[in-house]
């Protein structure tokens, strides 16, 4: 794997506890960003370096950066039709693509916009914004925040393909990592060396409740 890879126990001194944080391994190229899938996609996917075959272009996509929040979505690769869990080295310039079009998923005063507003923008927009509970490795929610974006259209397409640096299939270090969890022994659980993300962009910060 191309992964890095750090002692959770070593990690969490460093991770802040509350608010709003992309959690994720990145540098100025490129961030990591997860998803699973069931064997015959995440197959072609590893195969082909770009999803295609049944994956599809027709509905909407979500990608997590948070290597535990994926964890939890997806059961540590347990749950029926996410057995297959990718790494996707993704440019990071798409990344932030994604954001600068990105709209959220539910309304809030914060928006600063009217409902309504907001309502032509969610029908109009090809990229969802989400933040939801981030997880600890047991699935015990936290304060912290974790991000998802939702992926449709041109978005998704682009995506798929071109916006792809490389795709891993870290299905067995992840299966490795659940049975240390199973036997509750942290002081051994690797996961990749994640820090929180903020921008050069203040106005796009500012937008995703960075801090």
């Amino acid at each position: 794997m191309e992964l890095k890879l750090k002692k959770y126990k070593e990690q969490l001194h460093d991770w802040p506890e509350k608010g709003h944080h992309i959690m994720a391994q990145y540098d100025g190229e490129k961030i990591i960003v997860y998803q699973s899938y069931r064997k015959e996609i995440g197959e072609f996917a590893i195969k082909n370096q770009y999803f295609g075959g049944a994956f599809s272009l027709e509905r909407m996509t979500w990608i997590k950066p948070n290597f535990l929040w994926m964890m939890y979505r997806n059961g540590w690769g347990t749950k029926e039709g996410q057995e297959y869990v990718l790494a996707i080295h993704l440019k990071m310039d798409a990344f932030k693509r994604y954001l600068e079009n990105a709209v959220y998923s539910t309304y809030n005063d914060r928006l600063e916009i009217r409902r309504e507003e907001w309502q032509n923008q969610v029908k109009e927009s090809s990229v969802r914004l989400q933040w939801d509970p981030d997880h600890d490795p047991f699935g015990g929610k936290l304060e912290r925040r974790a991000i998802q974006i939702g992926l449709r259209n041109d978005f998704i397409k682009t995506f798929a393909k071109e916006d792809i640096i490389l795709i891993e299939d870290i299905s067995d270090f992840v299966n490795e990592q659940y049975q240390l969890v199973l036997n509750s022994d942290l002081e051994s659980l690797m996961i990749p060396e994640e820090k929180p993300l903020l921008f050069d962009d203040e106005n796009l910060n500012k937008k995703l409740r960075l801090k």
